[in-house]
């Protein structure tokens, strides 16, 4: 726990911190702040030490840190303090489900891998040891079912501009909740909630997200996805994971505060983003395949097509395809 206190007031400083500042706030002696920094630069940390000025972190560490992503967060993030890091998982979201009892609201898990990585329709999302960012949160938002029905919108709203802002890249949204660059699938987004058995009220959501960072070409062509999945280093955008997990926090903490407020607002900025829209797709409609083309997304975020057996279908779950 000393190493993760530490770990945390080099992240907060805003320069040098001196070795006697972090004992007294930490209770111990120097020497034991000292054999945690060095046990913090033998695992990569880049800690800059200065004789009368104390120490400093130079830059991000170099695996996924909880203390330094909570220093990172802006003044009264839900998430702050609230960051849990694995090195392996089965799935971040699995996992917190299964904490959720005594997991309080804020609660957020990244994984350094995922042995069981799922998306939507109970569909396997590979999530290697650092290729990717793998990142759940936990909430309780005191709304109906109803409006619960639209977070997943919100939260690919909410992702696209975490991702755009950390990266740079120029992200799409295909519906209902994939992001896209260039063409290609970036990233998974799976939303789960739980209902109280007694009221039949909204007890918890589990939001997740897989998100491309650091494949390669030839990743994907191992797998024979090429020509349907990408990476922010494929498409020339790289980022470092701690920076890009604090910029989702960030739109996801923004989420939770708006939802569902501003529900409006969160449709406007889909609508603008959605690359669905005006496409020939394929859909389940009726217990049958269909086809037809996309007209708009309505005000709970199912998606409006025109089928080409003349009617107007309202799509609010199933799988959509672009033909």
């Amino acid at each position: 726990m000393e190493r993760e206190q530490v770990a945390a007031l080099l992240a907060r400083g805003a320069g040098h911190v001196s070795g006697e500042e972090m004992s007294r706030a930490l209770g111990v002696t120097r020497a034991a702040v000292w054999k945690e920094i060095e046990a913090l630069r033998a695992a990569g940390w880049p800690i800059e030490s200065s004789t009368r000025k104390g120490y400093k972190l130079a830059g991000p560490p170099p695996a996924l840190s909880a203390p330094y992503i909570s220093a990172q967060l802006s003044k009264g993030n839900l998430f702050s303090g609230k960051v849990q890091v694995e090195p392996l998982v089965d799935s971040t979201n699995t996992r917190l489900k299964a904490r959720a009892a005594s997991t309080p609201t804020g609660s957020a898990l990244l994984a350094e891998e995922q042995s069981g990585g799922r998306g939507t329709h109970g569909r396997s999302f590979q999530s290697p040891k650092g290729d990717g960012l793998y990142l759940s949160v936990l909430i309780r938002p005191h709304v109906g079912v109803a409006d619960l029905l639209t977070l997943t919108g919100w939260v690919a709203v909410a992702a696209r501009e975490g991702v755009e802002r950390a990266s740079g890249a120029p992200i799409d949204i295909k519906w209902l909740n994939d992001l896209y660059l260039n063409g290609k699938k970036l990233c998974g987004i799976l939303t789960e909630f739980a209902l109280l058995a007694e009221s039949g009220e909204p007890d918890y959501v589990v939001i997740g997200m897989g998100i491309n960072m650091n494949q390669t070409l030839d990743t994907f062509k191992a797998q024979g996805l090429e020509d349907i999945a990408t990476s922010l280093a494929i498409e020339g955008y790289p980022v470092e994971r701690n920076h890009l997990a604090v910029c989702l926090l960030e739109a996801l903490d923004k989420l939770n505060r708006e939802f569902p407020a501003k529900r409006a607002d969160y449709l406007e900025r889909y609508r603008a983003h959605c690359i669905t829209l005006g496409r020939r797709v394929s859909f389940d409609g009726e217990g049958t395949l269909q086809t037809g083309t996309v007209a708009g997304v309505d005000d709970d975020f199912a998606l409006l097509v025109d089928g080409d057996d003349g009617n107007r279908h309202i799509v609010s779950s199933g799988t959509v395809k672009m033909i």
